[in-house]
């Protein structure tokens, strides 16, 4: 199995490749539209600030690929948030494969929101064998509300969509391979869709 990790400069790329190869895979890190085209499974990492995460991708063309890709693809943590239509984080315009637009937390809680926290409400075959209110880990001042395509709910201020799925695209925004033997078996569940 082909398994691509989009690099374009704002990855969390270290810790996603030892969780794979942990499961017994081996990922390629890669800007090449046409190495991500044939991956059988596609990992879009992010760390960062939004509009130069955004920034980055247009210059490579990466942002005309990924949306077009026919393969699951998995976007995490700041990943996800880019291919939502829009985030407030820098007034930036995202690959709208996720109709949703990311909004940031009140100034009522502690930003960002950093640690572990409940998934729940989960729908989707990324979380088989994963049971409800496992602790994940997150780190983020912004987040998608619940929505049609939220296949995962969080709750910090007020429940929100921390996981979302629409057709082959998949997201996280809190960080499976940071996340112990539950977020691994979440990363394995995905290589097996």
């Amino acid at each position: 199995m082909k398994i691509v990790i989009i690099n374009y400069g704002a990855g969390n790329i270290q810790s996603i490749m030892f969780a794979i190869e942990r499961l017994g895979y081996k990922a390629v890190l890669s800007s090449n539209s046409e190495e991500i085209k044939a991956a059988d499974k596609v990992i879009f990492p992010g760390v960062g600030e939004a509009s130069s995460a955004m920034k980055k991708l247009i210059e490579s063309g990466l942002d005309t690929l990924i949306p077009t890709l026919k393969q699951p693809v998995l976007g995490i943590c700041l990943g996800m948030q880019l291919m939502c239509k829009s985030s407030e984080e820098g007034n930036t315009k995202g690959l709208s494969i996720f109709d949703v637009e990311v909004v940031k937390f009140s100034n009522k809680v502690k930003v960002p929101q950093m640690g572990w926290n409940q998934i729940y409400n989960l729908k989707s075959p990324l979380f088989d064998g994963i049971s409800e209110k496992e602790y994940m880990y997150l780190v983020h001042s912004f987040y998608a509300p619940l929505c049609n395509e939220a296949i995962a709910t969080t709750n910090y201020e007020l429940e929100y969509a921390s996981a979302l799925q629409k057709n082959n695209f998949y997201g996280t925004q809190f960080h499976p391979e940071k996340s112990g033997a539950i977020g691994e078996q979440i990363l394995a569940n995905f290589l097996k869709l």
